[in-house]
């Protein structure tokens, strides 16, 4: 998709939604939604868009359980171990970035190309 339209939906992603961490990490959130735009179908083929519909959230639940497993959890909070409404610690959160939420980012978008190429086979 080549669109800065995408890149600025998933602004708020960060820090779970928008820094307030009660939701599951960023990198799943946006992934989910990618999965839905990208694998979409016109809806006047009411059979095909079903199945596309479930292909999408057998997906969708198959990235959130791989993650869980591979990170024992899919909260933002609970996955960084930092508080970003106390301002001590979400001024920590540059330093971990690169440690942990890039980690993050790559194993979703890992998982895309893995649920790709299912697809395709």
């Amino acid at each position: 998709m080549q669109n800065d339209d995408f890149l600025w939906a998933g602004t708020a992603f960060n820090g779970g939604i928008a820094g307030q961490q009660q939701a599951p990490c960023g990198a799943i959130s946006a992934g989910t939604v990618f999965m839905g735009l990208n694998y979409r179908c016109a809806t006047d083929d009411k059979q095909k868009a079903k199945e596309a519909r479930q292909s999408i959230r057998q997906g969708a639940a198959d990235l959130i359980a791989s993650f869980n497993d591979m990170f024992g959890a899919i909260c933002c909070r609970d996955l960084i171990k930092l508080d970003l409404s106390k301002p001590e610690e979400s001024r920590l959160l540059a330093g971990i970035s690169k440690e942990k939420c890039d980690k993050f980012v790559e194993f979703v978008i890992g998982k895309i190309y893995e649920f790709d190429e299912k697809k395709k086979g």
